[in-house]
């Protein structure tokens, strides 16, 4: 079926091919662990979104991170990452696409993330959840949840910053999407 435009609807997004270029709407929740603090921080992810809000909605939902003293116990941390893991599943929307930041899971360079968003999109996934663990990573409840890890780095970097790059890299990924342009 050749024509300028051809509309596929599902319950979850509505992809649309307008003179060869993909249009997606989606809905994007990412759910972190604790509060961004510093002023700086906050603005930038305010910005992001600003900027993702032409691409798709966008929710940013924060839980309470548990207090984590120096010198726990494997047993302690892992009780500290279910309790962080039962808030983090009950903000989970249903019928949403669970992706994983963690360090286990597979690097994707941006161009193979904007692809994985597209395929998501065209597959009738119009809603992703991101989620980003506290300071002891996330619960094997809520890594077993996920449809697929995602690893940014074998490094370690803070969850608040993460959830910066991961708003950026969202952002990078839809203006692939787009065809527009994009420092590489």
């Amino acid at each position: 079926m050749l024509c300028n435009e051809i509309i596929l609807d599902s319950c979850y997004n509505i992809c649309k091919l307008i003179k060869g270029k993909l249009e997606v709407n989606m809905n994007i929740t990412i759910i972190g662990v604790g509060k961004i603090k510093e002023k700086f921080m906050q603005q930038a992810i305010k910005e992001y979104s600003k900027r993702l809000s032409r691409y798709c909605n966008l929710d940013i939902i924060e839980v309470a991170d548990e207090k984590a003293p120096e010198n726990l116990s494997d047993r302690e941390m892992e009780i500290i990452k279910q309790k962080e893991g039962v808030k983090i599943l009950s903000k989970i929307p249903n019928n949403s696409y669970v992706i994983a930041l963690a360090i286990e899971g597979k690097n994707l360079s941006s161009e193979e993330f904007s692809k994985k968003i597209e395929d998501l999109g065209l597959s009738g996934a119009g809603d992703i959840t991101f989620i980003i663990g506290g300071s002891l990573g996330l619960s094997n409840e809520v890594l077993n949840k996920s449809d697929f890890k995602l690893s940014f780095s074998k490094m370690t970097f803070p969850h608040q910053m993460m959830r910066l790059i991961l708003l950026e890299q969202i952002y990078r990924g839809f203006r692939i999407i787009k065809g527009e342009p994009y420092h590489k």
